[in-house]
């Protein structure tokens, strides 16, 4: 994701910076358990969201069918849910907000169910759950979508437009304002989509798309995404949508979307495959399965890096659509483990529009030097730190300290290394999840060299880094 207002760490200047694969690891059940309890906890065991996800299973798949209706804002759901139990089970937690929960079925059974707080969804299946065993939970439900409110960037929930259309998407959490969900990075699954809208309406959403057909006023479209995806990563958009199709040099099927009042966007759109070609050379083969964009006409103030359909506010820039194609690799494909990682997604994406600058020829160092010198005395510049900088400040520092700690760090271990870590950190974790101490580690390897203090005083401390690691001696000189 990037803030509009923050997007651009570009070659403007300093001032413009105020503005899978590998198996995923089972899903961690912290959670309060007491004594006899098979209970699966309310949270994932992120404690920067203490109740985000929830324990006792991982997630495989979603099958999600829904059928809205924009003028009425109303949607009508039923998804099934795809997990293996990781530890007994009489009782388990789906996340979903708002709607009325028509009926729960576990196996095939009927099971009961309970609403606690605003997202808690808690489930008792007829008779308890094995270790290992295959659970398929089955949610019907209904009502008028939550509308979007204030969150991280934007809002979290649902968004109208002026064209009378609507979409759900945001950041750390959104999936669950449409279907029921494990909803943290740390449980990723495979996703299918089949939506129906009234006729003269079109929805869009991740993964390839079957032909839309028409029966009885409604248009149903399906939507598959084979790639294990992280549920923030998901979208669901309704609206009166120009959709054009093409495909990459390697056949991967390129996908555009333009909502009405869009079309300023078809020059970036049209770049996607120069783009893809451009980061591939840098990070390795393209991740995702499918590329492109949804294009909206709406003042989101944030873009969203949707799995390999990247959803994008009113007017973007070849810069952004950079910024979120570069998340297939860092955010999509390598995942989080906790929202504290969150600079393995953003700190990368901002550095792409780098790469992207020098490959028009920018002179990334010299630029480096005059933002470090106009900056040196921008103490609240300097106090946030890049990892571990406490929840609720995950989209800040990220986009505008984040590239340049990276290009020290590129400065810090030379050329060769740095290449090799971009190409090689998303091979290793394709697919998967991964930490922040990890990616230390990692590039500690590939450089042959303690980096502790580098990595202290850019990425784990507040302040203006001492000039030894602001202006590092390259390897050997």
């Amino acid at each position: 994701m990037i803030d509009r207002h923050r997007w651009a760490v570009s070659l403007c200047g300093l001032a413009c910076i105020a503005t899978a694969c590998t198996a995923p690891e089972p899903p961690d059940d912290t959670g309060p358990v007491r004594t006899g309890d098979r209970h699966g906890s309310e949270g994932i065991g992120d404690p920067y969201y203490p109740r985000a996800g929830n324990g006792g299973y991982d997630v495989e798949d979603y099958a999600v069918t829904v059928r809205y209706d924009p003028e009425r804002d109303r949607l009508t759901g039923d998804t099934t849910v795809t997990a293996t139990a990781t530890r007994e089970l009489t009782r388990f937690n789906l996340d979903l907000r708002g709607f009325a929960v028509s009926s729960v079925e576990v196996g095939g059974e009927p099971a009961d169910f309970t609403r606690e707080g605003d997202a808690e969804l808690v489930i008792t299946p007829a008779a308890p759950l094995a270790e290992g065993e295959t659970i398929e939970t089955r949610v019907r439900y209904d009502g008028e979508p939550i509308a979007a409110d204030a969150g991280q960037l934007g809002g979290n929930g649902w968004y109208r437009t002026d064209s009378g259309g609507a979409f759900v998407l945001g950041e750390p959490e959104s999936a669950s304002y449409w279907f029921p969900v494990n909803e943290h990075p740390r449980d990723k699954a495979t996703f299918s989509l089949t939506a129906s809208v009234p006729e003269g309406w079109t929805a869009v959403s991740i993964g390839t798309g079957g032909e839309p057909t028409t029966r009885d006023g409604w248009t149903t479209s399906t939507w598959t995404e084979p790639d294990p995806v992280a549920s923030y990563l998901t979208v669901f958009a309704v609206d009166r949508f120009t959709v054009e199709t093409g495909e990459l040099p390697d056949g991967t099927p390129v996908r555009n979307a333009f909502a009405p009042g869009a079309d300023d966007a078809r020059d970036d759109a049209a770049r996607v495959p120069e783009i893809v070609d451009f980061l591939s050379e840098h990070f390795g083969d393209y991740p995702a399965s499918t590329a492109g964009g949804i294009y909206l006409d709406h003042a989101t103030g944030f873009a969203l890096e949707t799995q390999g359909t990247p959803t994008y506010p009113a007017g973007p820039t070849t810069d952004l659509v950079v910024h979120e194609l570069a998340h297939q690799w860092y955010g999509n494909s390598v995942s989080v483990h906790s929202w504290a990682d969150i600079c393995l997604n953003e700190c990368f994406a901002s550095y792409a529009t780098w790469l992207w600058a020098e490959r028009q020829g920018a002179d990334l160092d010299a630029f480096y030097r005059d933002s470090i010198e106009s900056s040196r005395d921008n103490s609240p510049f300097w106090q946030a730190e890049l990892y571990d900088m406490g929840a609720g400040n995950e989209f800040g520092a990220v986009y505008s300290k984040g590239p340049l700690a990276l290009h020290a760090l590129r400065l810090r271990i030379g050329d060769e290394a740095f290449a090799r870590v971009l190409r090689e950190w998303p091979a290793e974790h394709a697919g998967g999840n991964a930490a922040w101490e990890e990616f230390e580690r990692f590039t500690e390897k590939i450089a042959g060299e303690d980096l502790d203090d580098f990595f202290s005083a850019w990425f784990r401390e507040s302040g203006l880094p001492a000039d030894e690691h602001l202006h590092p001696r390259p390897p050997g000189g």
